[in-house]
């Protein structure tokens, strides 16, 4: 069974300042503590195949994922990474990819605001299916409202 999910919101600073956040592991810097108990470096300094442990808020039923960067397009503001073990990989999921995209805003011809999109691809075994319920887009949102306050203060 494969599933997608996605949130789209407008930021009101431009497109390259929130790649600097999104695209980078500062988004790891200013998630850690609120929305995420821990994030820690395991591999690499930021680019592809980058390997980060993310370490779940208690209360959760998953303690942690590793999270590793498969994808950085600094020219079109697209990162993607995967969990490669942990977490939904426990519960019968054979992928779960996390994208981010930062787009121009068409609709802004000062360039002053741009538009942040999240999104979650997953397949899951059919023995497993029942899991999928728990995908949902709480954690991006959490994410992107943590991050655009941090991107607002920083203007």
């Amino acid at each position: 069974m494969f599933g997608t999910l996605s949130e789209e919101t407008e930021v009101k600073v431009p497109a390259s300042k929130a790649w600097k956040l999104y695209g980078t592991l500062e988004l790891a810097k200013v998630a850690a503590g609120k929305v995420l108990e821990a994030i820690d470096v395991v591999e690499g300094d930021g680019g592809v195949g980058t390997i980060l442990k993310v370490t779940v808020k208690r209360g959760s039923d998953t303690k942690y994922y590793k999270e590793k960067f498969t994808k950085i397009d600094n020219q079109n503001m697209v990162k993607e990474g995967e969990v490669v073990e942990g977490a939904f990989l426990d519960m019968g999921f054979t992928f779960y990819r996390i994208k981010i995209e930062i787009k121009e805003n068409p609709n802004d011809d000062t360039g002053l605001s741009c538009l942040v999109k999240l999104s979650v691809e997953y397949e899951v075994k059919e023995e497993a299916a029942a899991n999928a319920c728990v995908v949902t887009n709480e954690p991006l949102l959490a994410i992107m409202s943590v991050a655009n306050e941090h991107l607002l203060k920083s203007s």
